[in-house]
């Protein structure tokens, strides 16, 4: 089974677990031998000298071992081969705890931070700090997945409920529906008054101009049948009314029914899908970050924050849309980890402020997220 990497607050937790619990056992042999053994200070240096060595070994063991400690097993974490998945050894965890203690010493957390540091700008973007790379060893969260599974079928929904709520904004779609219906009802008007006007006879309200001086005599004939004026005309309609009705339904249905070629084409539609689930057709101009704002006159469609487990998304990280030309443009919007664009396994970093523009099946990174491009027409 595949476990995911764990995030880094769940492992300053361990840690700081880990820490608070050797801590005290080490305060606690210096002071049980200041009063029950001597209390000369070498020899209460000494006690908690050995009973440093002596946690660190047990620690290390157990770590190299099953792959856990006191604060891995609360937080739900395991340390494993980054290759393999299995327990490191007493080896690589020797040297992967001493790392650790060497940067725990009171440095006003400098040495912390900095092993910190490294897990978060991790180029495999799997949170292995320094310490991890020099032992080979990468931390996973072993929490069972039920739940995270029924959390997750019964969030879907409602994720993409807020977020379409959040961000959708007067839609375009309607625009889109709204054109083609346009164009049909224009090209239905355009063949219906010119085939009315040559049957009408005069009274009708628009005269119809004379192309052909043969065909209005007998349809008149065929039409006429209120008036009185003519009863004495039946005797000639009565070859003619068998061809001539054909004649005259035919302009009732349309021999163009594709739209004029002036009509302009819809645009096509643009779908994205970000690593969480969360699907929607861009309608217009995106803003991706933490907490993304827009600038004083910009119009965005859709606000889209990303939860972000290291930090490396920006506040408003980055921006995509629509061009004039229908295709879809994504633009760095001068983010601290940069925006890498992955088209067929290719990797390649985004310039802050240059757009790029996206084809069908572009992956797109944010930092710890992702976001996928596909066209739907």
């Amino acid at each position: 089974m595949t476990y995911p990497v764990a995030e880094l607050e769940r492992r300053f937790a361990a840690f700081a677990v880990d820490r608070l619990l050797a801590w005290s056992l080490i305060a606690a042999v210096g002071v049980a031998t200041a009063l029950f053994v001597s209390d000369d200070l070498w020899t209460v240096v000494g006690a908690v000298a050995g009973a440093t060595v002596l946690i660190w070994l047990v620690l290390a063991v157990v770590q190299g071992v099953s792959g856990t400690s006191p604060g891995k097993a609360v937080s739900g974490l395991r340390v494993v081969h980054h290759g393999t998945g299995t327990p490191i050894g007493v080896g690589p965890a020797l040297l992967r705890s001493l790392v650790l203690g060497v940067a725990g010493l009171p440095t006003f957390g400098i040495g912390v931070a900095t092993l910190a540091w490294t897990a978060v700008e991790d180029r495999g973007r799997q949170r292995r700090g320094w310490h991890d790379h020099l032992a080979h060893t990468v931390v996973v969260d072993v929490r069972p997945v039920v739940e995270v599974a029924d959390t997750a079928a019964d969030d879907a929904p409602r994720h993409i409920v807020n977020l379409t709520a959040m961000r959708l904004v007067p839609a375009p779609p309607v625009e889109q529906v709204r054109t083609p219906e346009r164009s049909e009802h224009s090209m239905r008007r355009q063949p219906l008054p010119a085939d009315l006007a040559r049957p009408a006879p005069a009274p009708a309200p628009a005269p119809a101009p004379v192309h052909q001086p043969a065909q209005p005599q007998p349809v008149p004939a065929q039409q006429w049948s209120s008036p009185p004026a003519q009863p004495p005309a039946p005797p000639a309609p009565p070859s003619q009314p068998p061809s001539q009705p054909p004649s005259h339904r035919l302009p009732a249905q349309p021999v163009r029914p594709h739209p004029a070629p002036g009509t302009p084409m819809a645009p096509p539609r643009w779908r994205v899908h970000f690593d969480n689930g969360e699907s929607f057709v861009i309608a217009g101009l995106a803003l991706v970050g933490r907490r993304p704002e827009a600038r004083a006159g910009e119009q965005v469609a859709h606000l889209i924050p990303l939860a972000s487990a290291d930090m490396s998304v920006s506040k408003t990280h980055a921006q995509f849309g629509p061009a004039p030309d229908g295709t879809i443009v994504v633009m760095d919007r001068g983010s601290t980890n940069g925006t890498v664009l992955v088209r067929q396994g290719v990797a390649r970093q985004l310039a802050p402020g240059k757009p790029a523009a996206l084809v069908d099946g572009d992956k797109v990174v944010y930092g710890d997220r992702e976001m996928v491009v596909s066209r739907e027409g």
